[in-house]
């Protein structure tokens, strides 16, 4: 059980690291479009950072219910994974505007960008607090 954690923690930091990252990216991205007028290297490796952090996000939930027990679970995990599904939909989210972008649209505003990625911290807070406190 000690390498299922290992690897969910593992997961969970890579798959962070990309939430936090790739609606910023999308902002430079935007930018480098809006220059160049063409798909430029921010935009490969946006696409890049999204695709290897989907797998570890994946990666990360198998490895959080193998944990929880699934089943069994105490009431606090189920609230955990209640917000993980949220944190998940705000990164599908996030994928379809990378999808988006791919196609040389980009709707959305630097300003939406900003707190669309902003939303996700608060996410990550309030998972984290539910992880620590056990509040139930």
């Amino acid at each position: 059980m000690t390498w299922i954690k290992i690897v969910h923690i593992l997961c969970v930091m890579g798959w962070m690291t990309s939430i936090f990252a790739v609606p910023r990216a999308l902002i430079y991205w935007k930018r480098e479009y809006a220059r160049l007028g063409e798909f430029g290297p921010l935009g490969d490796l946006t696409i890049r950072l999204y695709r290897f952090s989907l797998g570890l996000g994946v990666i990360a939930l198998i490895t959080g219910l193998w944990l929880g027990g699934l089943l069994a679970m105490p009431d606090w995990v189920w609230l955990k994974l209640a917000l993980v599904i949220l944190l998940a939909a705000h990164y599908g989210w996030t994928g379809r505007m990378v999808l988006r972008a791919r196609k040389g649209t980009f709707t959305e505003s630097d300003r939406f960008l900003r707190i669309f990625n902003e939303a996700s911290v608060f996410g990550v807070i309030a998972i984290l607090w539910v992880v620590v406190a056990k509040p139930f």
